[in-house]
């Protein structure tokens, strides 16, 4: 696509699936639950068969969110020194995620970032024109960008490569 300079790549995630078993504990500081704590390393496991170098996660701050970049991040082997919280992607609507995206530092060409639908889902439909009705918890869409500068990342400009999720059996 980018003869002349550097692609970017972005992998966005959704958590994996939360608890709902204690009422008590609010909305952000949701624990993963069963199936997420299996889900999150089976993804992790699968994103670090490709041979991808990430420059940074970023990721809400919430618990859900936080533990799922935590968990994919060892399956991955990203120092937790990568791993950045972000107030802003706390059930951030594709608008906020994308003008987060546009502020990235332009020396990473590989950032993966964990957050919160309706947003996500909406984020890679609004820049790669897929019609994805849902990203499920621990789901995965990988977009390559044909610039050399985050600040400039529009519809037009990405291509999604793969969509994976955890009932999506590859092998």
């Amino acid at each position: 696509m980018n003869p002349y300079g550097k692609m970017k790549y972005l992998i966005i995630i959704r958590h994996a699936k939360s608890s709902w078993s204690d009422l008590g504990i609010d909305d952000f500081n949701r624990p993963l639950n069963q199936r997420g704590y299996r889900d999150a390393p089976e993804m992790g496991r699968r994103l670090a068969e490709s041979p991808v170098e990430i420059n940074r996660i970023i990721t809400s701050p919430a618990n859900r969110a936080q533990t799922t970049a935590g968990i994919i991040g060892r399956a991955m082997k990203i120092p937790k020194s990568q791993i950045d919280p972000r107030n802003d992607l706390y059930l951030a609507s594709s608008e906020v995620i994308l003008e987060l995206i546009r502020d990235f530092d332009d020396s990473w060409n590989h950032v993966l970032v964990i957050g919160h639908n309706p947003g996500m889902t909406g984020l890679v439909n609004q820049l790669t024109g897929a019609e994805i009705e849902n990203i499920p918890t621990c789901g995965v869409a990988r977009i390559e960008i044909d610039t050399d500068n985050w600040k400039s990342v529009c519809q037009g400009k990405c291509q999604l490569l793969d969509f994976d999720y955890p009932k999506n059996n590859p092998s």
